[in-house]
Parts: C-alpha cells; sequence; structure tokens
C-alpha cells in the first residue's frame, strides 16, 4: 500500500501528555489535529489540521453560511484546546481567511462531497498539542472491520451535550463493509444513499457513534506507527441508533482535490525515512524537488 506523509516527519505523531482516568476522556494532546471551529466563540464543529495554514472540514458545517465564505467573521479555529471551557494558554485561536467547500457539494441535500478546505488568517505554531494529521491518497484502502477513531467534542447523547468542562472525546470504532452500509440506508432502487465517496465506521448494535457537534471531525486509523485520517464526520441517523452506523466522507477519494488546493509552498514534504521512503507516492519526488 502506498501512503503519503504529509509533514517533515511530524504528521500523524501524537505526543502524549498527562493521563486523564475516566470513561471516554481523551489524553491531553493524544490528537494534537483535531480543532475547533467556533462560531461566534462557541464549538460549532471539528475539523483537522492539515499543515500550518489549511483545516479539513465538513462543508455542512458552513450551510446558511455560503454567503460569508469569502469573509467568515463569525468563525475561529482554536487550535491545541483539550478542555474547551479552559483551552489552557498554550492553544491558539486563529480566525479564517476564507472556507473553500468542494464544487461537487450540494447545498440542498448536503451529503455528496461534504468536505471543505478552511484558509487561516496567518501560520500557525507546532507544538506538541498542534500537529499535523497525515493523508492517505485515493489508492489506499483500510479494509472492513479496521479499528479507528474519532474524537469531537459533540453531545454525549442525543439531545445531551458534553458537561464541563467539555474534555475532547475520543471513540474507537470499525470499519464497516460499504454494501453492509449500503443495505442498512437503502431507500430503493434509483435512490443511492452510500455513495462511493462516502466510508461507514460504528457498531450495528449502536450506542457508540459521533453526534451534534462532532461533524467535520476526523476519522483516523494508525498504519506504521504513523495516523492518517481517512474520513470526516458528515452524516447519520440520529447518534448511537441500532443499525444506523456513522457516515463519513471519504478522504482519499478528494485527495487530489485537497492536493491541487493546498498550496506547494504550505504543504510540508515527505520526511527521507526509510519507512516512508518505502511508503512514498509517485508524486513525492516532485515534493522534494526545488519549491
Amino acid at each position: 500500500t502506498s501512503v503519503p506523509a504529509w509533514g517533515r516527519g511530524y504528521c500523524g505523531k501524537p505526543q502524549q501528555l498527562n493521563r486523564i482516568v475516566g470513561g471516554q476522556d481523551s489524553v491531553d494532546a493524544q490528537w494534537p489535529w483535531v480543532v475547533s471551529i467556533q462560531k461566534n466563540g462557541t464549538h460549532h464543529c471539528a475539523g483537522s489540521l492539515l499543515t500550518n495554514r489549511w483545516v479539513v472540514t465538513a462543508a455542512h458545517c458552513f450551510k446558511g453560511y455560503v454567503c460569508n465564505l469569502n469573509k467568515p467573521s463569525l468563525f475561529s479555529v482554536l487550535l491545541g484546546a483539550w478542555q474547551l471551557e479552559n483551552p489552557g494558554p498554550r492553544s491558539q485561536d486563529v480566525g479564517i481567511a476564507w472556507v473553500l467547500p468542494h464544487p461537487g457539494y450540494s447545498w440542498k441535500d448536503g451529503t455528496r462531497a461534504d468536505i471543505a478546505l478552511v484558509r487561516l488568517e496567518h501560520s500557525i505554531q507546532f507544538s506538541e498539542r498542534i500537529l499535523p494529521i497525515c493523508l492517505p491518497d485515493s489508492s489506499v484502502h483500510f479494509p472492513p472491520n479496521t479499528d479507528c477513531w474519532i474524537a469531537g467534542w459533540g453531545s454525549i447523547h442525543e439531545g445531551v451535550p458534553l458537561p464541563r468542562p467539555q474534555i475532547l472525546q475520543k471513540l474507537k470504532v470499525p470499519i464497516i463493509h460499504s454494501d453492509i452500509c449500503s443495505r442498512l440506508y437503502w431507500r430503493g432502487v434509483g435512490q443511492e444513499t452510500i455513495t462511493e465517496d462516502m466510508l461507514c465506521a460504528g457498531y450495528l448494535e449502536g450506542e457508540r457513534d459521533a453526534c451534534l457537534g462532532d461533524s467535520g471531525g476526523p476519522l483516523v486509523c494508525e498504519l506504521e506507527g504513523l495516523w492518517y485520517q481517512i474520513g470526516i464526520v458528515s452524516w447519520g441517523v440520529g447518534c448511537g441508533q441500532p443499525n444506523r452506523p456513522g457516515v463519513y466522507t471519504n478522504v482519499s477519494l478528494h485527495f487530489d482535490w485537497i492536493r491541487m488546493l493546498v498550496s506547494r509552498n504550505d504543504m510540508p514534504r515527505p520526511d527521507p525515512s526509510p519507512v516512508l521512503l518505502f511508503l512514498t507516492l509517485p508524486w513525492a519526488p516532485r515534493l522534494l524537488g526545488p519549491a
């Protein structure tokens, strides 16, 4: 399998700090690429850091704000936070320069191509709490039943917001075969619900799932010691309903679109370590060339 690494050896490598005991609380700095997209200073959606200037999230997070995407003053991005109530001095709150929804996204039904790139107003500084995630290219496939993870500050049950101090939550979810997911969401002949740019993950018995406020957050899987984002929290029926697993935008199918929009100056280059050289893409030599 060919897997790229965005970053000079630092993408997808969390540096865990103090542990917190209990429930599904995450470890501080366990998911340093997860960001909070805030609207008027309140958590609105999640997203993930790609470079020191770009964040990827779900396009539907900006539904209803289409006219303001070139000057989205209502929105900002909070990076390096673990507890939303007390982000701490090492967090960074950055304005958004503009939002670029995928051209294939429909503002009416809002499911297909549910992905958007967010350009930060200025470059941010990486730290142990703020690091980018790696992205797989379109040839990468993580098989069904692979255990992956989601993280976010969304509701813990339908209608039950995350209680104070709003610690970043994590959940292990297995990938579900696309055929099984298509049958679960089947609405009739000619009414395809699960398209090729979607993937499903979760538990058929329900109870554990992404929920309101987790939208736009990453679905990540570990490979060879690095974490790769394969999905974006997109939609579902309720939260944790039986036979209604979470549906995610398939990031790898939009890899070329992301790569096209993120300028070469912004895109970090792969670490030339033996492991990553073994995993390099056909386009990696161009990234390693002169900027």
